[in-house]
Parts: C-alpha cells; structure tokens; sequence
C-alpha cells in the first residue's frame, strides 16, 4: 500500500476566501477535507473556531499546489493506465 503523504494545499473559493490546510481527502466531485486551516481571521472571524473544514467541490475556485510536492512520474504513469483502460473499452465495443 503507498504511504499517503498529505500536502499543504491553498484553495480559492468563488465568493474569494483563501483557505489554506493539509489536504486530507479528495472524492469525485471535488469535495476536499482540510485538516491544520488557517485564513485571514481579521477579515472572516467566523473561522476563528475551526480546526478543519469540508468544502463542497462547486464552491472552489482555484487550488493552488506546491509543484515541488507533486509526483509527475505517478501522474504521468495513472495518466497512461488511464488512457490504455479507455482505450481497451473502445476496442472491446463496450
């Protein structure tokens, strides 16, 4: 099983807060789960309470990564299987 390494990640939001945590989870709708958050509490004080926080795929703008901590060599090889799957469905008729 890989070892998961979580990342700092900044995600913008359509109404433009910036939020920035440790990406916990990622599901098919873009849903996130931030873990460690930290935003601007003199602007947005509500957030002053929360250590984590869900954010609902169709609320995000932007995510922003840091490049040095995003493996190409696994995207490019989940890219390829990807691509080599699609491409069996398609030579099979389904």
């Amino acid at each position: 099983m890989p070892q998961l390494n979580f990342i700092q990640i900044t995600v913008e939001l359509k109404n433009d807060i910036q939020i920035v945590g440790t990406l916990l989870s990622v599901d098919q709708y873009l849903n996130l789960k931030l873990d460690n958050i930290q935003v601007d509490t003199e602007k947005y004080p509500q957030f002053l309470a929360l250590k984590s926080i869900f954010l609902r795929g169709t609320n995000i703008r932007y995510i922003h990564l840091n490049p040095s901590t995003v493996d190409t060599n696994l995207l490019q090889d989940a890219s390829r299987r990807e691509a080599m799957a699609s491409a069996g469905e398609k030579i099979a008729g389904r």
